[in-house]
């Protein structure tokens, strides 16, 4: 059976498909590519069809990753967010969002994987956790964006490794 993990930003163009990219990557480097799905949409229409933002395809190929190719902005749906096993929100907006369309949906936030990310037990206080929107910013915004995403990646492996094993 396949483990189905989604990740999630605003417009789909820049933070989910980085986050996307880079969890693909792991998953294979971690021998579980052909049982763990990723895909990656956004809370909002307004990117709806778009390419990954240039910008972000950049600083994924200049890390050794694939660029995005042939992804397509999306919204979310709550059909979809139901079929998931995992959705990781890149921000408490988003998360709110997501817990809304479903909250029954398994909704993590990308870096409470990170192990060097801050403390958080109330779930008022995710924000914290956010993950910056780089799409204001320029190469170095991008930068810290891929940094955070990398941070929490071995995480996400990690539990989702353990949610395969008691399946």
């Amino acid at each position: 059976m396949t483990y189905r993990v989604m990740t999630v930003c605003t417009g789909n163009i820049c933070r989910s498909p980085m986050a996307e990219v880079v969890l693909r990557a792991r998953f294979a480097a971690a021998g579980l590519a052909d049982e763990v799905v990723v895909d990656s949409t956004g809370v909002s229409d307004e990117e709806w069809g778009n390419p990954i933002d240039q910008r972000a395809r950049r600083v994924l190929v200049g890390h050794g990753y694939a660029g995005g190719d042939g992804h397509r902005a999306r919204q979310v749906s709550a059909d979809e967010l139901a079929d998931r096993d995992l959705a990781l929100p890149m921000t408490a907006l988003h998360a709110r969002a997501l817990r809304r369309l479903d909250p029954e949906a398994n909704v993590v936030m990308l870096r409470r994987f990170d192990p060097a990310a801050p403390s958080v037990t109330d779930p008022h206080d995710e924000r914290r956790l956010d993950i910056d929107d780089p799409w204001f910013g320029g190469p170095l915004e991008f930068e810290q964006c891929l940094d955070q995403i990398e941070a929490a990646a071995d995480g996400v492996v990690a539990y989702v490794r353990d949610a395969l094993a008691d399946r």
